[in-house]
């Protein structure tokens, strides 16, 4: 449950504890490949479904 007092570090730690070395792996690797394709894919329709995806997803960009 997230309090008003949650912080990155809490929850890096809380994730440490519930997250195996694999699942913990699969997520740095999904990471990096977004990260990629955010940064490389500057084909217009595909950066822009890119972008509507991250915002769908929550992620504020401007």
């Amino acid at each position: 449950m997230a309090t008003a007092n949650d912080s990155v570090h809490g929850r890096i730690a809380q994730a440490r504890g519930e997250l195996t070395p694999m699942q913990m792996a699969l997520g740095g690797v999904l990471v990096v490949a977004l990260g990629f394709a955010l940064l490389f894919v500057q084909d217009p329709m595909v950066h822009d479904s890119l972008h509507n995806f991250r915002h769908a997803a929550g992620v504020t960009c401007h």
